[in-house]
């Protein structure tokens, strides 16, 4: 499995999933307060190097997907098909992230059938570690 590489901006957001939270980076600008991911050191909106961390509920939609037939990289030809989504969260619409649609947190990425996945599909975040890294999942909402 690929390991998140973890830079200087990014890093928060990687202690926070190891807590089992999802954050997003905001501005902390008073007046301001833009949520922004990737997170990065200024705020594209006004330009204040001012941030914090807000917590999101771990919740969201699908708001894209594929599924790659091959994949593009050996260490999950053995999981193919094997879905990529983006992730739309509910608390910030804006901010869209990327990962797999899990039937568990330690499933493998092929334990969801295909043909479960919707656009607008109701999610939720879910962790798992990789490498030491507690990497953020989602898995289908009921309804």
């Amino acid at each position: 499995m690929l390991t998140p590489v973890i830079d200087e901006d990014g890093a928060p957001f990687w202690e926070f999933t190891a807590r089992g939270e999802l954050r997003v980076q905001a501005c902390a600008e008073p007046g301001c307060g833009e949520l922004r991911f990737p997170p990065r050191p200024c705020c594209p909106h006004c330009h204040s190097f001012a941030t914090e961390w807000r917590r999101m509920s771990g919740r969201g939609r699908i708001w894209s997907y594929v599924l790659p037939h091959p994949p593009l990289l050996p260490d999950y030809a053995d999981q193919a098909p094997y879905n990529a989504v983006l992730v739309e969260l509910a608390d910030a619409p804006r901010i869209r992230l990327a990962g797999n649609v899990v039937a568990a947190p330690d499933a493998r990425l092929d334990s969801v059938d295909p043909a479960r996945l919707r656009i607008g599909a109701p999610v939720r975040v879910a962790f798992t570690e990789i490498d030491g890294i507690a990497v953020p999942r989602w898995i289908l909402e009921r309804g």
